[in-house]
């Protein structure tokens, strides 16, 4: 499906994310990627197989404040 030299990572491998983007639609929260997935806002993913990838958004690190 690429035509970028080099070649794109492929929809299998696990940085598939660094593809190109080929669409994106931030009003409706989704871009496709020239490899073939669907990349979603939260982080989750459609592979071009229909495989589902949940979404793997880094959780944030709480900061407690205590009172000295």
């Amino acid at each position: 499906m690429c035509q970028h030299q080099p070649a794109c990572p492929s929809a299998d491998s696990t940085d598939r994310e660094a593809a190109h983007l080929v669409a994106h639609y931030p009003e409706q929260g989704w871009s496709l990627l020239c490899n073939g997935v669907l990349f979603f806002e939260d982080t989750g993913e459609l592979l071009p197989d229909g495989q589902i990838i949940a979404p793997h958004r880094p959780l944030g690190t709480e900061h407690v404040v205590t009172a000295a």
